[in-house]
């Protein structure tokens, strides 16, 4: 179909071509003053302008014939892909069954149920001087699993370096050239 698109707009290219070839002729005639023959390439002129509508019109629908069919492949395509998605979505789901799920989560909440039992469990049967001393520990282990930080009591001021009171300043361009680079000094031979 591209083809013969492309075939239209040469042969719509020969058509403007001719057109403006009896243009031409016509004008001559008449500066000869033979107005019978510019009449006659007027009609042919006239006759290739309706070609060329025609053409113009072909190309049209060709044009959209071909952007109808592009449209249609890339809706095949997208159509293809949600298919295979689709595919994928049913496989993954006769992997996961409702049923499995729901166990797991029951399994899940059960768990929990039962570790809460067992820390009320013990909470009850503890002492308020074993509950501290269990925190106690608790807060040992932390400090021995983090690093030191320094403790500052709020009562005292934390010290900070002395600061400068002067801006740095830094040397001219001229003397930071002539720091950096060595002397060189003559030797005796």
């Amino acid at each position: 179909m591209k083809a013969q698109r492309d075939k239209l707009r040469e042969y719509r290219k020969k058509i403007q071509v001719v057109l403006d070839q009896e243009q031409r002729i016509a004008k001559e005639a008449l500066k000869q003053g033979n107005k019978e023959r510019a009449l006659t390439a007027l009609r042919r002129r006239k006759f290739q302008e309706s070609l060329l509508q025609k053409t113009d019109g072909q190309l049209e629908v060709l044009g959209n014939l071909v952007s109808n069919i592009e449209f249609a492949l890339i809706e095949k395509d997208v159509l293809f892909g949600l298919e295979q998605g689709n595919k994928v979505l049913k496989q993954i789901h006769s992997e996961m069954d409702i049923e499995k799920v729901q166990k797991l989560m029951d399994d899940t909440a059960e768990g929990i149920r039962y570790q809460r039992e067992i820390d009320e469990m013990l909470m009850s049967t503890m002492s308020v001087e074993e509950e501290e001393a269990v925190q106690q520990e608790l807060a040992q282990l932390q400090a021995e699993a983090l690093p030191t930080v320094p403790v500052v009591s709020k009562d005292e001021p934390v010290k900070l370096p002395q600061v400068p009171e002067t801006e740095p300043v830094s040397p001219t361009p001229v003397e930071a050239e002539q720091s950096e680079t060595p002397q060189r000094v003559a030797l005796p031979a």
